[in-house]
This record gives structure tokens, sequence and C-alpha cells, in this order.
């Protein structure tokens, strides 16, 4: 093991014991959770943009109709936390299906735009549809009892569950991206051709891919909704999607911990300057954005690997 690998494991245990005592040391659990939330949709986003390389702009769909149903079914049906959380990941990942039979036969722009179009045919369902609330969002979602024994009205008892889901997904994620599958995914990233050249039914691997990343947006929907008791059109909206892509380009696409690093920069960033600045908020995130883009090419989180990689090579040398 290297002395770079041993930093980045260091670094991920220093931050697994950050979160796990975060609500002993102050830190708000609400703000902790949202960020946890945002941080898996970002992950979920990157497994399609970073290990993948498709560009989707309609990923909020995934998000909002997965908060919207989780919502539904734990408010209107009386269904408890898990299972409502299950039905909109389901539903995500079957809205993922359809999504995705139609766009992946496209490439670059245009499966994007494809995304985006269909991303709004979700929001304007959302938006009509009798059970959401309309303009009004979906509001007050009890968080009940997880499996009918643990109570989830605490605030630190919910948190410890999405920090669980959380790392349970991240370590799932990177489960995948180093397994076979995700070798193919990696290759279809970087020479598509070849990989057909190869024997590789391309689109059925970006089909699935483009599935787990709807069903994992869709995990962190509904744990929101668990979280913040409500679902509203800004889930859905096209600007959710946008966030995203701006999590992961600012931590670095194509690393593990680089959407949540952008993540918690842009959560952070709305929660703290939002009372101060009002919605000079967004230009402050742009100009970030901006100043990241030109200096950190890959990302933070990427070019302090890159940075790395070169000093283990020179020291290898």
């Amino acid at each position: 093991m290297n002395n770079s690998t041993r930093l980045i494991r260091g670094t991920y245990l220093a931050l697994l014991a950050l979160a796990l005592l975060a609500p002993m040391i102050g830190l708000y659990p609400v703000f902790v959770m949202k960020l946890l939330c945002f941080a898996l949709f970002a992950c979920a986003f990157n497994l399609l943009l970073g290990f993948t390389g498709l560009l989707s702009f309609g990923h909020a769909a995934f998000f909002g109709s997965a908060a919207y149903v989780a919502g539904w079914f734990i408010k209107s049906q009386g269904w408890s936390p898990e299972l409502g959380i299950i039905a909109g990941m389901l539903a995500a990942a079957v809205l993922g299906l359809l999504v995705g039979l139609v766009a992946i036969r496209r490439q670059g722009i245009y499966f994007a735009m494809i995304t985006l179009a269909m991303a709004q045919m979700v929001y304007f369902i959302c938006l009509q549809a009798p059970f959401t609330g309309g303009e009004d969002g979906l509001q007050g979602v009890p968080r009940g009892n997880l499996f009918g024994l643990l109570p989830l009205a605490s605030d630190t008892t919910t948190y410890y569950v999405v920090v669980a889901a959380f790392v349970a997904c991240f370590m799932g994620i990177s489960r995948i991206v180093t397994s076979p599958f995700g070798q193919v995914l990696k290759m279809i990233r970087e020479n598509e051709p070849r990989a057909i050249s190869l024997g590789y039914e391309v689109d059925r691997y970006k089909l699935l891919a483009f599935v787990l990343s709807a069903a994992l947006a869709g995990l962190a929907g509904g744990l929101k909704t668990l979280v913040m008791g409500f679902a509203t059109l800004s889930d859905v909206h096209w600007s959710m999607s946008g966030e995203v892509i701006l999590m992961s380009l600012l931590g670095g696409v194509g690393t593990f911990f680089g959407p949540v690093f952008g993540a918690g920069v842009v959560v952070a960033l709305q929660d703290l300057l939002a009372d101060k600045v009002g919605a000079w908020v967004t230009v402050i995130i742009g100009v970030i954005f901006v100043v990241c883009v030109l200096a950190f090419r890959k990302g933070v989180v990427g070019e302090l690997q890159a940075w790395l990689e070169r000093r283990r090579i020179r020291g290898t040398a």
C-alpha cells in the first residue's frame, strides 16, 4: 500500500469519525443530513457522468419524483418510512428505465437534451397531479417509525439512519465502479467503438448504469423528504439538475469523493449565505464555479489526486 492510498483511506476514516461525532460536537443534524442527501444525489449522478461518460440534464426528475412518491406513501397511505423510501426508489428506477430506453439511442448533446425534455415532462406532471399539492408541494410528511420499532422523531436518531444509508451507498458505488461491470463502463467512457469491437453490448451497459444512477438519485430524494418533511417543485425543477452537475464538476468528475466535496460546498454556501445575501447566493456560487473550473480543470479533489499521483511517481523514480 503506497502513501497516497494510506492518505486517502485515512481521510475517509477521519471523515467517517467526524460524521459519527457531528451531533456531539455541535453540528446541526438537519443541516448535515441535508448535505448527505445531496452528496448521495451527486454520487449517483457521478456514476453516470464520471464513470460512464453520459451527461444527463434531467436527473432532478428521478430525485424529485422519488421525493414525491415517498412522501405521498408515508403521509397519505400510512406506510412506514423504509417502505415509502423503497417505493420512491423503485419509482425513480422505473422512470430511469423509461427515459434511458429513449435517451441512450443518442449521444452527446442530443442525449442531454432528451433527458432535459423528459425531466420537464415530469415537472409538469408534478405541477398538475392532484397528490403533489401543486405549487404548495407535499407538506407535513411524518418521519414515523423505522421498521415499526425505531422512532425517527428525534433528529439524532434520523441522523444516524441517514449516515448509515449514505455510507452503504458510497461503498456500494465504489464496489460497482471497481467491479468488472465498472471497468466496462470506464471503457465505454474512454472509447465506445473499441468496446463495441470487443463484443460488448454497449447500450445494455449504458441502460443499466442509467437505471442504477436513477435509483440512487431516487433514494437520495426519498431520504431528503423524510429528513425535511416536505417535497416541492424545486426538487424536480431543471435547476436542481444544474445544481447536481455543478456539485460533480466542482469536486471532480470521475472521483469517488469529489461529488461529496462539491455537494458540501454548494449546500453550505446556500445555507450560510441565503439569509445574508438573498438571491445573490446564486451569483456567488457561479463565480466560485468559474474560478474552480479555470484553476482546477479536474475539480478540487481531482486535482489533489493528480498531485498526489505525480508525487508518487516522482518518489518511485
